[in-house]
């Protein structure tokens, strides 16, 4: 497994339903990277999944009180 790049963050975000510009899709590959790289010695041996397609929704939804 290997950090996502903004080329292949663009179409799962779009599949997903949630299409992003080039900006948003190298911010979110900035952004859930480290997540990557801190699991470089154990890759490939847990069923690990990261769906950055959701991240826009997360970093744009209001919080009611």
């Amino acid at each position: 497994m290997t950090r996502p790049t903004p080329k292949e963050i663009k179409p799962i975000a779009h599949i997903a339903g949630v299409p992003v510009d080039d900006e948003i899709a190298t911010r979110i590959s900035n952004a859930i990277g480290p997540a990557f790289e801190g699991f470089v010695a154990i890759a490939g041996t847990l069923p690990f999944d990261l769906e950055p397609a959701t991240y826009v929704l997360a970093q744009t939804q209001k919080v009611s009180k």
